[in-house]
C-alpha cells in the first residue's frame, strides 16, 4: 500500500538518518540498479551536500581540524540532525553544542566556541543590513533624557563570550594568518559581532563594555546598563564607549 505523504516524508528522513526502511525500498523502482542502492546513492549525495554546506559555514572549525576530521564530524552531525528549513545557510545551529559533546574533539576544548563564533558571523552576515544611527541623528536627544531610554541594536548584532582567547584563535586560523601559537591561557574573550555593508565582523570588548551591551540586548535602559558596566569596572568611561558604539553604527533606535 502506498505511503501517505507525511509517512513518505518521514520514511525518507529516517533513511537519510541511517535507518533501513523496507516500506520505502518497496516504493522505489529498481531495474539495472536495485532500489536499495538507488536510495543509498541519494543518501550519500544528501549527506555530502550537507557536510559541504557546514564546511562553508564553519570554515574556521574546518581550518583548525583539517578537511578529513571535519568531514567525519559533519557526517556524524548530519546523521543526528537533518535540516528543518530549505535555506542551507540556516543549517547548523546545533553544531557548536554537538562539538562540545563530540568525543574525537575532546582534546580541543575551545573548538565549540570557535563554532559558535563561525555561526554568529554567519547569522549576522545574513541578517538584514540596517544603517545605524550616527552622531547627527542622536544629537537632538536631550542629555537628561538619555539615562531612562533604551537602545535597540541593529539586526544581527550579537555578544559572544568565551573563556578562551577566541578572537585570537579565529584570526590565527584564517588563510594567510601568522602561524604563531595562541596561548589558550591568555584569558577569555568578549566579542561584539556586527553586520557590515558586505560582510560580518567582530570587535573585542572589555568586561565592562560587554556588561553594558548585554544589558542593552536584554532591553534595559541606558542607566541600568551603565550600572552593570560600572560594577564590572569602576573606572569605565561611558561617554567614550557610547561614542564607540556610534562609530560601529550598531545603534538602530533610541526609545
Amino acid at each position: 500500500m502506498p505511503l501517505a505523504l507525511p509517512d513518505l516524508q518521514r520514511a525518507f528522513a529516517d533513511h537519510l538518518g541511517g535507518a533501513e526502511r523496507a516500506d520505502l525500498v518497496a516504493l522505489v523502482a529498481g531495474d539495472t540498479i536495485p532500489a536499495a542502492s538507488r536510495l543509498d546513492v541519494y543518501r550519500h549525495h544528501v549527506r555530502h551536500s550537507l557536510a559541504t554546506a557546514l564546511a562553508t559555514t564553519f570554515s574556521t572549525v574546518q581550518a583548525i581540524v583539517g578537511d578529513g576530521f571535519f568531514r567525519g564530524l559533519a557526517q556524524a552531525y548530519v546523521r543526528q540532525s537533518l535540516p528543518t528549513q530549505p535555506v542551507l545557510s540556516e543549517y547548523g545551529a546545533g553544531l557548536p553544542d554537538f562539538i562540545a559533546d563530540y568525543e574525537p574533539a575532546c582534546d580541543l576544548p575551545y573548538l565549540a566556541d570557535v563554532a559558535r563564533l563561525d555561526w554568529a558571523l554567519n547569522c549576522t552576515f545574513h541578517a538584514p543590513h540596517a544603517q545605524g544611527l550616527g552622531a547627527v541623528e542622536l544629537a537632538p536627544i536631550a542629555a537628561d533624557r538619555l539615562p531612562s531610554m533604551t537602545l535597540s541594536l541593529t539586526p544581527g548584532t550579537t555578544l559572544l563570550t568565551s573563556r578562551f582567547p577566541l578572537g585570537r584563535i579565529w584570526l590565527a586560523s584564517q588563510p594567510g594568518a601568522d602561524t604563531a601559537t595562541v596561548d589558550l591561557d591568555a584569558g577569555g574573550a568578549r566579542l561584539l559581532v556586527t553586520r557590515r555593508p558586505d560582510d560580518a565582523a567582530f570587535v573585542e570588548l572589555s568586561a565592562a563594555e560587554a556588561a553594558l551591551v548585554a544589558a542593552l540586548i536584554h532591553g534595559e535602559p541606558i542607566e541600568v546598563a551603565a550600572e552593570a558596566a560600572f560594577e564590572a569596572d569602576s573606572a569605565f568611561d561611558l561617554s567614550t564607549f557610547f561614542a564607540r558604539l556610534v562609530g560601529l553604527q550598531v545603534i538602530a533606535a533610541v526609545q
